[in-house]
């Protein structure tokens, strides 16, 4: 009898054994799973917030000020030097600032879609374009071909 008693000790014991294995695998699992199938939140960048509107002041009293006699005309609007000329980027992603014509030249900025640049000068073998960037004032080379001229 004493020989069932410790057989039937053993089976539980084994039984008992890989039931806690398995749970704990499976809770393990559980866990996991559900950590690593959560999406995480999405970024956000500076390019894709709105910018926030600029609060318009109050309106000012307007006084008349006499005309001075002295007064000079505003000076004319730079425009480009002769032989440079204007254009919009066309490429969808814009485009690398470098600082020499290459594709292994060093990167020292970006112009975006849609922004306005002035063409300084071109390479000798015309594949890239010395510009200026109008809203920020950026130097650089970019690859040719990926902006429209402006009349």
């Amino acid at each position: 009898m004493r020989f069932i008693l410790n057989i039937i000790q053993l089976l539980i014991g084994i039984t008992l054994g890989l039931a806690l294995m398995v749970g704990g695998s499976l809770a393990a699992g559980y866990y996991l799973f559900t950590k690593f199938s959560i999406t995480p939140e999405r970024p956000s960048f500076s390019e894709e917030k709105p910018k926030t509107p600029v609060l318009a002041s109050p309106p000012a009293v307007n006084t008349p000020n006499p005309p001075s006699p002295s007064a000079s005309p505003a000076p004319p609007s730079p425009t480009p030097a002769a032989g440079l000329y204007k254009g919009v980027i066309n490429w969808s992603e814009g485009l690398i600032l470098r600082d020499s014509p290459g594709n292994n030249s060093n990167r020292i900025g970006g112009v975006g879609y849609n922004q306005q640049v002035i063409v300084i000068e071109e390479s000798e073998d015309k594949n890239w374009q010395r510009v200026r960037v109008v809203a920020t004032g950026g130097v650089g080379w970019i690859k040719a071909g990926n902006m429209d001229r402006i009349p």
